[in-house]
């Protein structure tokens, strides 16, 4: 480990002991990147993403609330309905219409299972296929939900009402990661087919399974938006940045933790989920326009060499504005990107910045590419050198230029 590296690390070290932090200066020291070493990237996070308060004091009381919340989750919407399930197969007899399966009631609780059955199964297709490049995911945790897990407890776990329905998950896939719905190679191969995974022994569960269960909470308690793909891409570098702390006692609750930084950072961007805000002044439209409109300012022949070719910011920063570039780039350059993203006070006004110096920084190429080839750079991005602080310098020149 390099003098400068030790430096950077007392740095954070220091304004992460005050009992008040220091907002401006912590925001100061992540946009240059966080480092992993004793946790420091979580613990930043957790306060770039408003999930601990700026007074240390609090947190212990704060943590503690919010996990237990957190279980109190787990009980209502997934051991409950499933000890519901389990009831209803073993006695029979005492049944009424108001509980039976074929109840036709909208509002009845056997509607609602089913319902939930299908956002579940869009669910499970896509975080079976999270970070393919990467095997994390598809590796057990090794703090397997107690609550969840308990060989003691019969009831339906999540994995189970994915083995046994029959639901076609097609009927609920609702894409929001890219009109033209092109992959990166780093994406592509994953399979499907839930036969392709090896189950685990009982006891254990993947971290897709985690995941799973993150985003099958999340859908039950925001019905208003529920599930939508590409929010898996979403939640999955937070939870891998948790659930590698090598703070044990925290990383314990790499779960819980997940599951509210990352509802504190879908209620800043959900907006983007929503199609029908896409075309609002505070849609994903108008957000890609802004992309080119400050290309424009700062580079007018590439400009012009786009929309001369008819290249359209629908074409390829929808996905990239939406999902946070996280299927742009592997996944240790996404976290690096997500230092900067969530360090900064205007984060989102600077993710469209990044946007912008991503295209700069591949003019050369953009200005011989015909269509066809452009298209190809802009969808599978060639990262220059194949690292991404170029990315981020240039885009903190086009910020300060703006002040």
């Amino acid at each position: 480990m390099s003098s400068a590296h030790k430096n950077k690390i007392a740095e954070f070290q220091s304004i992460l002991s005050e009992s008040h932090i220091n907002l401006k200066v912590l925001r100061e020291l992540c946009f240059n990147g966080i480092p992993f070493e004793g946790g420091i990237r979580c613990l930043c996070w957790k306060v770039l993403l408003n999930y601990l308060p700026r007074d240390q004091s609090l947190w212990d009381t704060v943590l503690q609330k919010q996990r237990e919340t957190y279980a109190h989750f787990l009980r209502e919407m997934i051991i409950q309905p499933g000890i519901a399930k389990v009831k209803f197969g073993v006695s029979r007899e005492d049944v009424t219409l108001e509980d039976h399966p074929l109840n036709p009631n909208p509002d009845s609780q056997w509607n609602t299972y089913f319902k939930d059955n299908e956002v579940l199964l869009q669910i499970d297709k896509d975080v079976r296929r999270l970070c393919p490049d990467f095997s994390f995911f598809l590796n057990p945790t090794d703090y397997p939900c107690l609550l969840i897990m308990d060989p003691e407890n019969e009831y339906e776990t999540l994995r189970k009402r994915v083995e046994q329905t029959t639901l076609k998950s097609q009927t609920v896939a609702r894409n929001r990661s890219g009109v033209t719905n092109v992959s990166s190679p780093l994406k592509s191969s994953a399979s499907n087919s839930l036969g392709d995974y090896n189950p685990l022994p009982n006891g254990s569960e993947a971290h897709w399974e985690v995941v799973e269960r993150i985003l099958f909470i999340y859908a039950k308690l925001n019905p208003g938006i529920a599930y939508v793909q590409g929010m898996n891409e979403i939640v999955g570098p937070i939870y891998y940045t948790f659930a590698t702390n090598p703070n044990s006692d925290w990383k314990e609750h790499a779960e819980a933790d997940t599951f509210f930084c990352f509802t504190n950072l879908m209620a800043e961007i959900r907006d983007n989920f929503i199609k029908s805000l896409d075309d609002s002044q505070c849609g994903i439209t108008s957000k890609m326009e802004k992309v080119y409109s400050t290309l424009k300012e700062e580079d007018e022949e590439l400009y012009l060499k786009l929309q001369e070719q008819n290249i359209k910011p629908q074409f390829f920063a929808f996905r990239w504005l939406t999902l946070l570039l996280s299927q742009e780039f592997v996944l240790p350059d996404v976290i690096r990107i997500w230092d900067s993203l969530f360090a900064d006070e205007n984060r989102f006004d600077f993710l469209l910045m990044v946007s912008c110096a991503m295209l700069i920084l591949i003019r050369n190429q953009l200005l011989e590419g015909d269509f066809t080839i452009n298209m190809r750079l802009l969808q599978d991005y060639p990262l220059p050198n194949g690292d991404v602080l170029p990315i981020l310098k240039k885009a903190k020149e086009l910020q300060d230029s703006k002040c």
